[in-house]
């Protein structure tokens, strides 16, 4: 199948402009985070081959957090699909949900915790979902240790 372009110079300036890391989005996220007190990795590498970047990573605790913009990633609630260019976009979208399932699953085999939220979603509610994800990883962490221990 031949790979479509975009339907202008124009169109693919404007687009190639779009903020890809550090989104209004991201960076709130970021705050909520830091405001609770957590330390954070960003834009860390999660994978290799293929490589794929977290938004926001707990390394230590094998957690990685995406947050994915609604026009890229085909939300259900505030997708548009163009009307210029349609099947381009549909593509383009398309392999943006196929990469995020692909990611999600090779991390999930590799032993991480992998949380996704739209953009459109309340940071706070984010940043406290993570929060306690994170208080999870560590208590668990907590008590492996200690029966570790208890075993030596």
């Amino acid at each position: 199948m031949p790979r479509i372009q975009p339907s202008s110079p124009e169109a693919s300036r404007r687009m190639a402009k779009v903020r890809q890391k550090g989104t209004d989005a991201e960076i709130a996220l970021r705050r909520g985070l830091h405001q609770r007190g957590l330390r954070y990795r960003v834009d860390y590498e999660v994978l290799k081959k293929p490589r794929r970047v977290a938004d926001v990573a707990f390394p230590g605790l094998k957690i990685a957090i995406f947050v994915d913009g609604c026009f890229w990633h085909g939300c259900p609630e505030h997708a548009t699909w163009p009307k210029q260019n349609a099947e381009f976009w549909r593509q383009k979208i398309e392999a943006n949900r196929l990469r995020d399932a692909d990611t999600n699953s090779r991390l999930l085999a590799a032993g991480w915790t992998v949380l996704r939220f739209w953009g459109h979603q309340s940071p706070i509610e984010a940043a406290e979902a993570i929060a306690q994800t994170v208080a999870m990883a560590n208590a668990k962490r907590c008590t492996s240790a200690i029966g570790a221990h208890k075993k030596n």
